[in-house]
Order: C-alpha cells, then structure tokens, then sequence
C-alpha cells in the first residue's frame, strides 16, 4: 500500500494540473502559458502504471479544466458544476490513454514523431466533443487562448481556432519529450520548430483582409445599474444615450443583448420610440428583444425568444433574427422532466426559450460603405460557435455583430472571455466584428482580429462610436472550413485501424495451433 500511495496522489494532483491552461484565457490572459500549461498534467499520464490510471487522471485532469474555465458559473450552477465538470472530464479519458500510450516509458525517435501528430489530434477531439451545444458548447477551446496574438490571429485564418489548438498541444507534447524522452529529443525540437517556422511563414507571406472602406458603428452599452433597474427603466437609459450619437453621422447603432424587454409587435409605443431614435442619429437601429411572442406567421411557435431586430425611420424593417443556439440550463433546461430539479438548486432557467429555425443576413441600407453592405447578427454565445460567423460571412455579411448579456456575471471572468472571441470570429472571417453587451464589456476587432478603438468596460454606462474597417475577399478558413478537424480525426481512424490490425496479428500469433488428430485405432475381431 505504501509503494502505490505516490501513485493516487498523482490522480489527485491531476485536478490542478487540468485547472492550469485556464491561466491562458482572460482575466488573466497569459496567453504565452498555453504553450507549456499541459506539461504537468502530460508528465502525470506518462507515469501512470496501467492504462486505468491513466483513465483516471485524464478523467480527473479534464473535470479540473472545466472546473477552472468556467468557475465563473459557481454563482449559477451552485453545486451542479461539479457533476456537470465530471461529467464532462469523461471526454477526455481517451486522450489520457493515448498520452500514456504514445509517450509511456522509453520513447523512441518513431514513436516521438508519432505522438507529435496523434496526441495534439486526441486532444482535438476532445474539444470537438464537448464544443456540442447540448454540452455547453465550445467555450475555452484551448486555440482561443491567443486571441491577441497577431502571429496567431493569422494561423486562425488559415484552419480556425482548431489548428491554433492542434499547434498549442504539439508544442506542449515536444517540451515533455524534451524533458523526459532523451531518445527522442531530434524529434521534439524539430516538432517545436516546425510549429515556429508554420506560424512565421503565415504570418509573413499570407496576404492579410484587402480594405474595402469603413462603417461608423455606435455601441449603446446601458451598464450594471441601467440593467439592473428594470425592463422599462432599461429601456429608457438606452434611449438616453442614444440621444447623445445625434449628429455624429453614423450608419448604424447597435444595442446589447435583452435591451428591450417587450414584443414590439405588441407595444407600438416601444417601435415609435426607437424608431424616432432611428431617425434622429440618421442611421438604423440593431436591438435586442428578449420577450413573450405571440404566433405571427412567420413560423415560429408562441414563446419566449432572443431576437435580433432592426429598426429604422419608419419601424422594425422586417429584418429579425432569433436566436438558435441556446444556452444549456441558462435559457433551457435538456431534458427538463429529469434535470428540472435543477431550477431549484441555481438560476437556471425557470421556462424554455424557444431557438429560431434559421440563420439571418441583413441588408445595412444607407451604409456609407455603399449599397449592399449586410451584417450577420450573433446572440450571446453563439459567438463562440465558430461555424455560424462562417456560414454568415458565406452568405454575405460583411460585419459580424454579437450581441450579448454577461450581467449575471459582473466582476467575473466571463465577460472578458466572452469579448475575446470576437478577435477569433474576426480573423477566422476575415470581417470586422461588433460586441456589445448590455453591460460590458463591449469591444470592436478588425478583420484580421485587431482591436478597434477602446473597449467599454464593466462599469461603463456609455455610447461609443467606432470607425469599422471593412474588409473583402475570403480567407482559406471560410473556404475550406474545419479541415484541421478532418485532418486530426483521419490520423487517429488511421493509427486506430493500424493498432486494430496489430492486436488481430498478435493475436492469431499466440493463438495455439491445433495438433493433427491421430489416425483411429483399428480392432481385430476373431
């Protein structure tokens, strides 16, 4: 018992070691930790006996990481987050077999070169999985860690926020092969150097956006206490501070996520309001309802829905989009009859809103930019969904435009999280992104991912105008899509195939040969 005692504490000491990358991601934002954040937690799988130790800390390891990503929910969720962190570490007990597998015990130069492909793609399904909407979505995906690194904001162009994420866990593999695999030390310093001269040939000789012109995009951001006061007097302060962009010549006003809190359809008074707004700061109005609606023969059924709606001189223009993605336990509840319980034990939700059925691309009329300039509308997390800003930049849009609520969270590490993934959606796109949050904070990046203008903090309650640069053509990302994805899970159907086919060889190798049967005994009968 005494020798195997080091061993369990390395399952324990698991759990922080999977808490560490989360360093990388804002607040804190040392996005350079990402690089070497996984070597702790790696070293443990390597040292793991058997390949159920090996489970169990990848398990433990992946619960420690979901826990640290998003302890900001402990104020919602309460004690729910910890089942829900174990429950998701499960995804990654196949990466942690595979860790022990390509980097246990002497590791020589073949099984190095492998590992360097196979264990950042083990790594990658993982967060494939987990990036689920059912299961949260793709919230902390590791590559969103280097949201303000120019190098690699330009690689996201390239193969998205995947390959950023397939190139972190490479680095990482070759720095625990430089530290524990002296046999294999060729292989992981040209692994290390193959990432490098990867990211500095992009970086130099990828052509980044080609410009074409500007929009003028004023962010209302009513802040914590406008929020915090009620649907009506929430209302008002964002007509209070829109008030103030009049005459500063803009081609459109964005307002953050929940900022009208009634129908429009069923409060004319409400349009009237923002559409004498429209038509005093001369430009169109994108808000944000959150409310009850009733059918209207647009196909959606009664309910409670997120929409975005645009509102010019003479009223809505008829250009809605409903949010389709939405949060688990915090806007629905999956599968209400057996995790209801769960209304009682945090703020989860206490009535299901209801998804939009489709994606929307809206026509920006009187765009300075000229005719024809359209934007995708984003709701709340759905900015963190890399798939939907491409399918909007596929059909037109040249702004992407998020709007969001982290109110609940104020003073937590969500809201610059939430902020950090416009960069990404940016340089994915190869578009200008605008995210205004009811409460901060509220930030504008370029098309390659660059901030615009100064961000809008938590404790703002302001209306800032910014000069968006707007960008065309069409970065590889938006053509060609996930393949990093593809790619990663072709190498691991591969080695999977090629370990099956081994084990069946090995197998039928030691399998006993069947002895020939003697010939029957004959008898004499006399």
């Amino acid at each position: 018992m005494l020798t195997d005692r080091p061993r369990w504490w390395h399952a324990v000491a698991a759990v922080p070691a999977g808490a560490l990358p989360a360093l990388s991601f804002p607040a804190p934002a040392l996005w350079w930790f990402a690089y070497v954040a996984l070597v702790p937690w790696m070293l443990l799988l390597r040292a793991a006996p058997t390949g159920r130790r090996a489970a169990l800390v990848g398990w433990l390891g992946g619960a420690g990481f979901i826990l640290a990503v998003h302890h900001w929910l402990l104020p919602s969720l309460h004690v729910f987050l910890f089942p829900l962190a174990a429950l998701l570490g499960v995804l990654w007990i196949p990466w942690g077999l595979l860790v022990r597998r390509l980097l246990g015990g002497a590791v020589a130069a073949g099984r190095a070169s492998a590992a360097l492909v196979l264990v950042p793609a083990g790594w990658l399904l993982s967060e494939l999985l987990r990036s689920w909407q059912g299961l949260g979505g793709p919230w902390g995906l590791l590559g969103a860690s280097q949201w303000q690194v120019a190098p690699a904001l330009r690689l996201a162009s390239v193969g998205g926020v995947w390959l950023l994420s397939l190139l972190i866990v490479a680095v990482n593999c070759a720095l625990v092969l430089l530290v524990a695999a002296p046999a294999a030390r060729i292989p992981a310093a040209a692994g290390v150097s193959g990432c490098a001269l990867l990211t500095g040939a992009v970086w130099l000789w990828l052509p980044g956006p080609t410009p074409a012109g500007q929009l003028r995009v004023a962010v209302v951001q009513i802040g914590p206490q406008g929020a915090a006061a009620g649907i009506e007097q929430r209302f008002a302060t964002g007509e209070r501070l829109t008030r103030q962009l009049v005459g500063r010549r803009l081609d459109l006003v964005v307002w953050g996520e929940s900022s009208v809190g009634a129908d429009l359809a069923a409060r004319p008074d409400l349009a009237r309001r923002l559409a004498d707004l429209s038509a005093r700061v001369g430009a169109p109005l994108l808000v944000n309802v959150d409310a009850r609606r009733t059918a209207d023969g647009s196909g959606g059924a009664p309910g409670i829905y997120k929409s975005a709606v645009l509102v010019g001189p003479r009223g809505p223009t008829g250009e809605r989009y409903d949010k389709m993605r939405l949060v688990p336990f915090g806007e629905y509840i999956p599968a209400r009859a057996l995790l209801g319980w769960a209304t009682s034990a945090g703020k989860a939700a206490t009535e299901d809103r209801r998804p939009g059925n489709a994606p929307v691309v809206m026509e920006l009329p009187g765009a300075a930019a000229g005719a024809g300039v359209r934007i995708g509308p984003l709701v709340c997390f759905e900015s963190a969904f890399p798939d939907m800003s491409r399918h909007l930049t596929r059909e037109g849009a040249a702004l992407l435009v998020d709007q969001s609520s982290t109110a609940t969270f104020q003073g937590s590490w969500a809201p610059a999280q939430h902020a950090s993934l416009g960069a990404l959606r940016a340089a994915e796109n190869g578009r200008p992104t605008v995210h205004a949050t009811l409460t901060g904070i509220s930030e504008v990046h370029g098309p390659s991912g660059e901030l615009v203008g100064p961000p809008l903090p938590g404790s703002a309650s302001a209306a800032q105008v910014y000069e968006v640069p707007l960008a065309r053509g069409t970065t590889l990302y938006v053509r060609f899509g996930d393949w990093p994805v593809a790619a990663a899970l072709g190498a691991l159907a591969v080695y999977c195939a090629g370990e099956g086919v081994r084990a069946l060889r090995g197998g039928s190798l030691r399998r006993p040969v069947p002895e020939p049967r003697a010939p029957r005994a004959r008898t004499a009968r006399g």
